[in-house]
């Protein structure tokens, strides 16, 4: 088994300080961070921005501020912007970032665009005709259906092929286990630029199962805050870090 890429997501759009002090929420915050992860093995990062008041934004300007530090403080480090509109944003918003923004790489929900079907196409035009590189979000077999019909209308093109599955986003307490990549990987077993996500203490182990199948990671204070002991990590980088050492004991 060879290293996969490591992409680090260390606060996402509901998650604060209060929740973990070392949780990253302004832009110097995430670009020290980005800088940490960077160290510890992280290939990419997953960007979210907050507003003045900590809250989830899809603010253009910030996200513009954001991947300019990112740039300047971590040049090698890959960049993706969320669209993720956690119960605040609708689909207009949503396109209307990824128009002001145009950035090199974005996630999409397939459940949340599919909230505005006459937008749908616009949202994935949009990326192609700019350049974006989509990544969509997957939490269980519906999200698939949808994306396998849009991807048969032709409005989602063939090279916008690249999911993330979420692992256990809606089991009972928000627990993954690694058995839950199997259905995904069952429903759409031709797709070959895939990640996965997972929550709680086997939060490494399902990285590590994917990793086994060919997968790439995401890891970080988004899904996931403790170890499989459910100890705190000190910080985001630990986290990389200790998936990463996993990885390389399995490693050929």
């Amino acid at each position: 088994m060879g290293l996969p890429m490591i992409m680090v997501a260390p606060n996402g759009a509901r998650r604060g300080r209060a929740d973990h002090p070392a949780l990253p929420v302004t832009t110097g915050q995430i670009a020290d961070t980005a800088v940490a992860c960077a160290a510890a093995g992280a290939d990419a990062l997953h960007l979210h921005v907050r507003d003045a008041e900590g809250g989830h934004s899809l603010d253009a300007g910030r996200y513009r501020e954001a991947l300019a530090e990112l740039a300047s403080r971590v040049p090698g480090l890959r960049v993706q912007i969320t669209t993720e509109a956690a119960g605040i944003f609708d689909v207009a918003t949503q396109l209307r970032c990824l128009r002001e923004v145009q950035p090199r790489w974005a996630s999409i929900s397939v459940r949340e665009v599919a909230r505005d079907p006459d937008l749908a196409p616009q949202v994935y035009a949009s990326c192609a005709a700019q350049g974006t590189e989509v990544q969509h979000i997957l939490y269980d077999a519906g999200d698939i259906a949808q994306l396998k019909d849009w991807q048969a209308r032709g409005i989602v093109r063939p090279e916008q092929e690249a999911v993330l599955f979420v692992l256990g986003r809606y089991a009972p307490g928000q627990v993954s286990f690694p058995g839950n990549l199997a259905p995904f990987r069952e429903r759409l077993p031709g797709v070959r630029n895939w990640m996965v996500c997972a929550f709680g203490p086997q939060e490494h182990a399902c990285l590590l199962e994917a990793a086994r199948q060919g997968g790439a990671l995401r890891v970080g204070f988004e899904n996931s805050l403790s170890d499989h002991c459910n100890r705190p990590h000190p910080d985001n980088a630990a986290s990389v870090r200790a998936l990463r050492t996993l990885l390389e004991s399995h490693s050929a």
